[in-house]
C-alpha cells in the first residue's frame, strides 16, 4: 500500500502467483488494506462497469458521514483513474492525482469522503470496484469533471463522453456555496470513529 499525494488515497499493488494451470491472484485484502488505515474500511457492495473509449464517470461522491469508500480495480482494457480531494478545510483541497490502472495488480483505494472519477482509455474497460457502504440515490452528489477549477488534466486525445447527469453537474466552486461538499474535519472525526477509543 503506497499513499498518494491526496490525503486518504492509497495505491495497492498486489502478486500473482502462477504456474502451469495459469494464475492466481489475490484481488483484495481487508487485512492489508486495514493495517495501512488503522482500521476495518468494511466493503457492503461490488460494482462493476464496462465503458468504451472517452467515457467519463464521476467526479463522484456522497455525503459525509458516512460517504462511500471504494477499492477501484480495472480487470480489463485501461482507463485513467481520478481521486480529487473535495474536503472542505483539508490541508490537500482541490488537489487531484491521476493513476493510469491498465492491470489488475494495481488497484486504488478512495477513502470516504474523497471524490472520484474515471476516464475510458480503451474500448471494453472493465472496472470493479468494492464499496463500504451500499449505494443510496439520495445522498449521491457529483462535480462537473470538466470543471475549470478542478483543472483535472484529461488526456487530450480521447474525447470525453458524459452521462446527463455529469455533464449537467454544478462545478465545485457552486458545490461549495450550496455546503455540499464534505468538511475535512467530518471526515477526519468519522475515520477516527472507525479506529476506535485507542485512537484518541
Amino acid at each position: 500500500m503506497r499513499p498518494l499525494s491526496v490525503q486518504g488515497a492509497w495505491l495497492s499493488e498486489t502478486r500473482a502467483f502462477t504456474d502451469d494451470r495459469g494464475e492466481f491472484q489475490e484481488l483484495y485484502s481487508g487485512r492489508a488494506l486495514g493495517d495501512a488505515l488503522g482500521y476495518d474500511p468494511g466493503v457492503a457492495q461490488a460494482n462493476r462497469s464496462v465503458s468504451r473509449r472517452g467515457v467519463l464517470r464521476g467526479v463522484h461522491f456522497a455525503q459525509m458521514p458516512p460517504s462511500q469508500a471504494k477499492y477501484v480495480t480495472c480487470l480489463g482494457g485501461a482507463v485513467l483513474d481520478v481521486v480529487v480531494d473535495i474536503r472542505v478545510g483539508s490541508p490537500t483541497y482541490r488537489r487531484w492525482e491521476a493513476v493510469r490502472l491498465d492491470d489488475p495488480h494495481r488497484s486504488l483505494y478512495i477513502e470516504a469522503g474523497l471524490g472520484h472519477a474515471f476516464l475510458a482509455l480503451t474500448d471494453a474497460a472493465v472496472v470493479v470496484y468494492l464499496t463500504s457502504r451500499g449505494y443510496a440515490p439520495g445522498r449521491e452528489h457529483g462535480v462537473h469533471p470538466l470543471d475549470p477549477a478542478l483543472g483535472i488534466a484529461w488526456p487530450e486525445d480521447v474525447e470525453p463522453v458524459l452521462s446527463e447527469k455529469d455533464r449537467t453537474a454544478p462545478g465545485l466552486d457552486e458545490m461549495e456555496r450550496r455546503g455540499l461538499l464534505p468538511s475535512y474535519d467530518d471526515c477526519v472525526a468519522f475515520h477516527r470513529s472507525l479506529r476506535g477509543p485507542a485512537a484518541d
